[in-house]
């Protein structure tokens, strides 16, 4: 039998293969490895395999702050408690000295600042701080005195704060009046807000104020309502003074009553007409009505009142009711061409004449009763540039 110093090598490589572990694997026992303990943690990969236990994982620990036995707990409730007793009692001791402290005691009127008053005196503001005077200033409720001074009509906005040691300060922005307003037989002012001013008739005159009477306007309306109305007559304003060259001067009186349709009562030699301005386009109606105004005076003596709402034509009313449409001037400027309404031929009966004497001796009653108010407010108003508009307005609301 012949023996084989060397094995082949194709059995060697086959040995390495077998002696080799597998990647990620550990092999126990192996050479050169140490011998397995009962401590060896189990892979996860040798299921099955004995003598592969893992290490004991340690108790999960629990929160720092939070006691495991039951009297630790109490004792910690304990000290939060104590803890927070503490610090509502130093907040009720530091409250206390506050309030008895007399470096931060208003001590009177003069304590309180104000900026900004114009038409709002002090003594009408005070009254607002009546119940401040000899109170902590830590404890004046600064947010409900703003509103209580925003309720003043005049005041608009207001500021109040706290001025160390022992004082109030109080900042506030006044309306500003755009406009008279007539109620009944009262002459006020209105802001662009539609809040009603009141002001003395002397003081109003030294404002040399110059504005179009407005009506329709009453204080009973509500506050929507009137800002509404009041956007209409500031659209009004605005368009007409666009050019610059100050149309809204030549408005003597608005009646906003209806929102859509701002009636101006328009000055003219001998009589006043009543215009009809719409919502919109105030300044195109306001040209139309100053180009075409004379030849329509010519040819209808009685007009009392001109519709400018139209685009294409311009309705005519005359003082006895009748109407006349006429037509709106082409683009090249041409006059416009109006028809001359058919005249009354019937004749009235003595009813209507009756009613008409009537009518006519009422207004004359009527002019005669104004005549001492009128000279009354023109006295009064001398001094300022509208006061004969506003004595004129007034005299015939009566």
């Amino acid at each position: 039998m012949l023996w084989e110093d060397e094995p082949p090598a194709e059995s060697r490589v086959r040995r390495m293969q077998q002696d080799m572990p597998l990647p990620g694997r550990v092999r126990r026992n192996g050479p050169g490895m140490p011998p397995s303990t009962p401590f060896d943690m189990e892979d996860p990969d040798e299921d099955g395999v004995p003598g592969i236990r893992r290490f004991p994982s340690a108790a999960p620990a629990g929160r720092w702050w939070r006691p495991a036995s039951k009297t630790g707990r109490i004792f910690l409730a304990l000290c939060a408690l104590t803890v927070l007793g503490g610090v509502t009692a130093a907040a009720l001791v530091f409250r206390a000295s506050l309030e008895r402290d007399a470096r931060f005691r208003i001590a009177g009127t003069g304590d309180i600042q104000a900026t900004g008053l114009t038409e709002v005196s002090r003594s009408d503001m005070l009254p607002v701080f009546g119940e401040d005077i000899g109170r902590n200033i830590f404890f004046v409720p600064l947010d409900l005195r703003r509103k209580q001074l925003e309720a003043i009509p005049w005041i608009e906005r207001a500021t109040v704060m706290r001025l160390l040691p022992d004082q109030i300060r109080v900042a506030v922005v006044e309306r500003k009046p755009v406009a008279f307003t007539r109620q009944g037989q009262q002459i006020g002012l209105v802001d662009a807000n539609g809040v009603l001013l009141s002001m003395p008739a002397a003081t109003m005159a030294q404002h040399h104020y110059s504005f179009p009477v407005l009506t329709g306007i009453d204080r009973g309306d509500p506050a929507a309502s009137r800002r509404a109305r009041m956007a209409v007559y500031q659209r009004m304003m605005t368009d007409l003074d666009s050019t610059g060259q100050h149309y809204s001067e030549q408005m003597s009186e608005i009646d906003l009553t209806d929102p859509e349709d701002a009636r101006v009562l328009m000055p003219e030699q001998g009589a006043d007409i009543l215009a009809h301005f719409g919502e919109d386009h105030f300044l195109d109606r306001y040209l139309r009505y100053k180009a075409h105004i004379a030849e329509w005076r010519q040819q209808y003596p009685h007009l009392a009142a001109v519709d400018l709402r139209y685009d294409q034509q311009v309705v005519l009313q005359m003082t006895s009711g009748k109407e006349a449409s006429d037509n709106a001037a082409p683009a090249d400027g041409a006059a416009p061409s109006a028809a001359d309404p058919a005249p009354n031929t019937a004749k009235p009966s003595p009813v209507g004449s009756a009613s008409s004497t009537a009518k006519k001796r009422a207004a004359a009653q009527k002019k005669k009763r104004a005549e001492p108010h009128r000279a009354a407010l023109e006295q009064l108003h001398r001094k300022s540039a509208y006061a004969y508009r506003v004595a004129m307005a007034t005299a015939g609301g009566q």
